[in-house]
């Protein structure tokens, strides 16, 4: 395997969409660390959540923070970061003082796929209800790696490979 410029590489999309599955496959490939942006929310976003209210901008502030930090942190050895990021101004935050050393994969499927996977998930604080909310709130990143969610994740992650 071809060893790649150290990068954080963010792994992106609404709930569902197997940010979790192909952050893992891919960070092995790789060979650097995946972080799980859900083990990072607080307490009080993740009960929130779980009681099927969306979070607010506010309530994303220091989580957000807190991502770019670990992307800051490891951005010479390199680190694949798994987070909704579902806004623009997110992805700004989560990016910030990284230059070159960020790359966006976008995780794309339609509402029905990513329900579709809630349905099937279990012990998550995410609700399905909470879908429509996230669907809404996307903001289609103009400049990442776009892979659909519509394949097997093995094949998702040889398509990311090809694409970075």
């Amino acid at each position: 395997m071809i060893k790649t410029n150290p990068k954080i590489y963010f792994v992106m999309g609404v709930s569902g969409c197997g940010k979790s599955t192909i952050g893992n496959l891919l960070a092995k490939e790789l060979k650097i660390p995946f972080y799980d942006g859900d083990d990072y929310h607080s307490k009080t976003n993740v009960n929130k959540m779980a009681s099927g209210q969306p979070l607010t901008d506010k309530d994303r502030m220091g989580w957000l923070l807190r991502l770019n930090e670990i992307a800051l942190t490891n951005r010479d050895e390199g680190a694949i970061i798994g987070c909704s990021a579902l806004k623009e101004s997110y992805r700004r935050i989560l990016d910030a003082n990284l230059q070159e050393n960020a790359k966006w994969i976008y995780l794309s499927g339609s509402y029905e796929d990513a329900m579709n996977r809630l349905r099937q998930r279990k012990g998550h604080f995410m609700p399905a209800e909470l879908l429509k909310s996230q669907f809404e709130t996307l903001e289609v990143p103009q400049k990442a790696i776009e892979v659909s969610i519509n394949m097997p994740p093995e094949e998702i992650v040889n398509r990311i490979l090809e694409l970075i």
